[in-house]
């Protein structure tokens, strides 16, 4: 009998591997379960706000709001604790929190309905539509685009006021590196305004036009309006002491939407389903153009968005955080599986617990066994790739020796 020699190639422990992953992931689904990113027969409703409950409380969070969404449609929302912890006043479904630099993705939507009317180039030098004379003393600002803005290579930096002068500075080359910056959305911001020929006020009034009214967002603005001022949560520092808000009447691109889950998991869904903007928008949209440093995986950052390259893990998601004083947030969304979360918090432990939060809706509460096993087919395939490496060698030095003889 001839015995049938096992296969030493290490991909097939890794297939093996995916095969178990997806046939978990095809568990029927259940009302009260929402679906991981990478399907492991999802989570409890009931879990998910054990989770948010007990991470809550262990970052000292007044108060949060979130929404998961899954095949394009919310599943899940939720509100827990204080939107004002002195009168004892609860976070609503209505509660309205700022965004912070989820701003940035909002507005970078916003930008391209100008560049689809022809009214605006992501790759025109800014100065031709506006001249800036914060900045005019240095010539290099001329070569500043609205490409550059958006993917933050503009040079300049996050805000001036962080500078010992205070005086908005080109920190390189425009177009070179890769340098967070608000300066640069607040410069493009200005320019839109003045191709509406208007105010902040005006700018606000097209945004509604443009992308709040057509998506249906009912309370997301970047200007508060009376029912926001109203409606929204009061914000608290690292050490639970209410704070000011902003309220500075000042269309921040970087930095100053307000908004609540269901409102702006509904722009979420509109990007998933590519609507109100063209393929080739979404395209230049969602296309990496800079490399973000990051210390534990590949990072990059497209025009309002982050995305990052998971080893073994293959995703399509797109994601940005957000961090003004007393307000901090997060939101995720894979625009192939129609996945996704929002996370807002009047907290400034709310990015902590975004990215506790995108890590146990990506895989699910079997992460630690997940990464394990990650490891343990990792070190496994390495081994068996060295003993097929060995046995090659091995294989190559007893055909020679038969050779020579």
């Amino acid at each position: 009998m001839v015995r049938r020699r096992k296969s030493t190639d290490p991909k097939r422990y890794l297939n093996v591997f995916w095969l178990v992953i997806l046939l978990a992931g095809c568990a029927p689904k259940r009302e009260d379960r929402i679906e991981t990113h990478i399907g492991l027969g999802g989570i409890s409703k009931n879990a998910l706000d054990d989770f948010l409950a007990s991470k809550m409380k262990k970052l000292k969070i007044p108060g949060l709001s979130a929404a998961v969404i899954n095949d394009g449609k919310i599943v899940y929302q939720k509100t827990m604790g204080y939107a004002n912890v002195e009168e004892k006043l609860p976070i609503t479904a209505e509660t309205i929190f700022e965004g912070a630099s989820l701003s940035k993705s909002v507005f970078a939507f916003f930008v391209m309905t100008y560049v689809e009317e022809g009214k605006l180039s992501l790759d025109k030098p800014l100065y031709e539509y506006l001249p800036y004379a914060d900045i005019d003393y240095d010539d290099r600002y001329k070569k500043i685009t609205a490409r550059m803005v958006l993917s933050h290579g503009s040079g300049f930096p996050n805000w001036r006021r962080d500078e010992a002068d205070g005086k908005l500075k080109i920190k390189f080359e425009p177009g070179t590196q890769y340098l967070y910056s608000g300066e640069g959305y607040q410069y493009l911001a200005m320019v839109l305004r003045q191709i509406e020929g208007t105010d902040w006020n005006g700018l606000e009034s097209a945004f509604q036009e443009r992308v709040a009214k057509p998506l249906g967002l009912e309370h997301t603005v970047f200007i508060q309006t009376p029912y926001t001022k109203q409606n929204k949560a009061q914000p608290y520092n690292e050490d639970g002491e209410r704070i000011n808000a902003n309220e500075n009447g000042v269309f921040g691109a970087a930095y100053s939407i307000h908004s609540e889950p269901i409102d702006f998991s509904r722009w979420m869904i509109a990007v998933m389903n590519h609507e109100q903007l063209s393929e080739k928008s979404y395209a230049e949209l969602l296309k990496p153009h800079a490399t973000v440093p990051s210390e534990v995986f590949d990072v990059s950052y497209c025009l309002g968005f982050f995305t990052p390259d998971f080893p073994i893990i293959e995703t399509n998601i797109y994601f940005h955080t957000g961090n003004n004083d007393g307000f901090t947030c997060w939101y995720a969304l894979d625009v192939e599986k129609d996945w996704g979360f929002v996370l807002f918090t009047n907290s400034q432990f709310g990015e902590a617990l975004g990215e506790e939060l995108f890590f146990y809706l990506l895989l699910g509460p079997y992460s630690p066994v997940i990464g394990i096993v990650i490891l343990l087919v990792v070190l496994i395939g390495f081994g068996f790739l060295s003993r097929w490496a060995i046995r090659k060698v091995k294989k190559k030095h007893r055909v020679g020796l038969q050779v020579k003889s």
